[in-house]
């Protein structure tokens, strides 16, 4: 019986190793999120939303409209850029890949307070993947327990 459950716990303990050296790799791995439409209007020298949230991995197109004058999207970290008349939209795409807070502003002259036209885009890791990685670990340490317990 004891070296039954020696051999279970070994196997666990096994199985557990391989699955977060699994996760870890993973993580290095490049990631593949959702696919993220996000429409920004831009008038009077304000976005809206003025914060953009989205996840490592996510596949990111903003589309943006102009209600006023000649505007613009540069979005600093990613160096993507787009500009939209009335009537006349810009998109960007691209693939949020680094984690942080990343300013977004206005690449045309558009009056007075252009300086100030600024918004933020958000990318928060994909905790999924940590929620996963401590699931494995929580296994791994039960295995061990179970092994160190069961042997005595």
């Amino acid at each position: 019986m004891i070296r039954t459950l020696k051999r279970v716990g070994t196997i666990l303990l096994g199985v557990g190793a391989m699955l977060f050296l699994a996760s870890v790799v993973l993580a290095w791995w490049p990631a593949r999120g959702e696919e993220r439409a996000v429409t920004i209007v831009a008038r009077r020298f304000h976005y809206t939303p003025n914060i953009v949230r989205v996840r490592r991995g996510d596949v990111v197109t903003i589309r943006l409209v102009s209600e006023d004058v000649h505007h613009g999207f540069y979005l600093d970290g990613y160096e993507v850029q787009t500009s939209a008349l009335p009537g006349q939209d810009g998109v960007v795409r691209f693939v949020a890949n680094r984690t942080g807070k990343f300013a977004f502003r206005c690449s045309v002259t558009c009056g007075a307070f252009h300086p100030y036209m600024i918004g933020y885009l958000k990318v928060e890791p994909d905790y999924r993947f940590w929620g996963a990685t401590g699931a494995v670990l929580a296994l791994f340490g039960a295995a061990f327990i179970a092994v160190g317990t069961r042997g005595s």
